[in-house]
């Protein structure tokens, strides 16, 4: 690999597989890797704010970034926009840090196509009704919005396969403990 190609760990899945809890615990386990704060033109939701865990900006400014290349990737999930800041990665790169991120499948794709050295990672869920589950427990109760959840669920889980890792997070910790093998052999190799 490149020197100065970044160190890239993709973490994909569903929403609601507990990619954001793998990430947390990766990030507090390992100081030399670096989350990237992605843009969204979703509602701030409650206990959200401004960096944490986006930034939160309106179309029209989404689209001038998008126009100016400012994204590594961007997509429409669940009608909004979300993007991956082209410069986080550089900037980490630079200080010698590998990077995490937790991305749609198509942002993957696209991220690994630009760059073709990342570790992507796939968390799944034990099933699709531990799934819908974790949906229900997160507040999603309109019968239209989980099937919703659900189908967009099944179309990424089918690409499972696109992915060099493939993990089933059904115990937090033994999922965890794939994931951080996965990071020490990639940080091993620096």
């Amino acid at each position: 690999m490149n020197p100065s190609e970044p160190k890239l760990i993709i973490i994909i899945g569903p929403t609601a597989v507990g990619k954001s809890s793998l990430i947390d615990r990766a990030l507090k386990d390992f100081p030399q890797i670096s989350d990237l704060i992605t843009y969204t033109t979703r509602a701030m939701r409650s206990g959200e704010s401004e960096g944490q865990p986006y930034h939160f900006v309106d179309e029209a400014k989404f689209k001038q970034l998008v126009a100016k290349n400012f994204f590594v990737e961007w997509a429409f999930v669940h009608g909004r926009m979300y993007g991956t800041p082209r410069d986080q990665i550089m900037n980490a790169t630079k200080e010698g840090h590998a990077v995490v991120m937790d991305v749609d499948v198509q942002g993957a794709k696209a991220m690994m196509k630009e760059f073709p050295g990342s570790t992507s990672i796939f968390i799944m869920p034990p099933s699709l009704d531990a799934l819908r589950q974790r949906f229900v427990k997160r507040g999603v109760t309109n019968q239209a919005d989980l099937d919703k959840r659900l189908e967009s669920a099944q179309v990424e889980l089918a690409q499972c396969r696109d992915f060099q890792h493939c993990i089933v997070n059904e115990d937090f910790e033994t999922a965890y403990a794939e994931v951080r093998k996965i990071i020490e052999n990639l940080l091993g190799n620096q």
